[in-house]
């Protein structure tokens, strides 16, 4: 079972990240987009960090001895090149004693529109029994994501604590996409959820190439 939030859909300073993730008119600072990735990240990652299992320690400090909690599990951040990179890195900034995992996936076209998702490079650690959490900025079709949770799962070999999914904007035909394709529970956060998704498989009306935005466009 697949649990989606959407974060966009209450007031919160996200809503002022994305919108100037989608602005023309602000978008194509290189910088400031970037920047914009991290933040939501950032932000993503405290509402997730609010679900997950703690834990009861004693932290001596020069006076005393003080009770608190902290994360029970360690966590696997994993994260899908290119324009997940700094979406990565605001998560990083919370989990900041995170393992990591990182993607090689890219589509390639066939006839038409059609296309197949490649995926070429995987490095990760040690995923059994860890909280594994996957940020993918744009979640378009869903297929690229559920090829990569197959692939970092091993097609259900390995067993997560629990897996949670990040997009900062997705389609609704990608998130019923994940709903009916994922083979194991997973929490989905996405920051807005759009109506429209064209047949090249392009969220409508999205940011554009969140990739190209971030770091110049691609050659040919």
């Amino acid at each position: 079972m697949v649990k989606v939030i959407e974060l966009g859909a209450t007031n919160s300073i996200i809503n002022n990240f994305i919108a100037e993730l989608r602005n023309v008119d602000i978008h194509n600072d290189r910088m400031r987009f970037r920047r914009n990735l991290e933040r939501i990240g950032e932000l993503m990652a405290f509402e997730i960090s609010k679900t997950l299992d703690y834990k009861d320690v004693s932290i001596t400090t020069p006076l005393g001895v003080k009770e608190t909690r902290i994360l029970a599990n360690q966590i696997v951040l994993g994260t899908i090149f290119r324009a997940g990179i700094p979406f990565h890195q605001g998560f990083l900034n919370i989990f900041d004693n995170a393992d990591n995992a990182f993607i090689g996936a890219y589509r390639k076209y066939q006839k038409g529109d059609d296309f197949d998702i490649m995926v070429e490079y995987c490095a990760t650690s040690d995923i059994e029994n860890n909280v594994l959490i996957l940020t993918d900025p744009m979640l378009a079709s869903g297929s690229s994501l559920i090829h990569c949770i197959n692939r970092l799962l091993e097609n259900g070999g390995i067993h997560p604590k629990s897996l949670h999914l990040s997009a900062i904007i997705a389609s609704k035909e990608g998130v019923d996409y994940v709903r009916n394709n994922i083979n194991t529970d997973a929490t989905l956060w996405v920051g807005d959820i759009d109506d429209e998704l064209t047949a090249k498989s392009y969220i409508v009306p999205g940011l554009g190439d969140a990739g190209d935005l971030a770091y110049g466009p691609k050659g040919e």
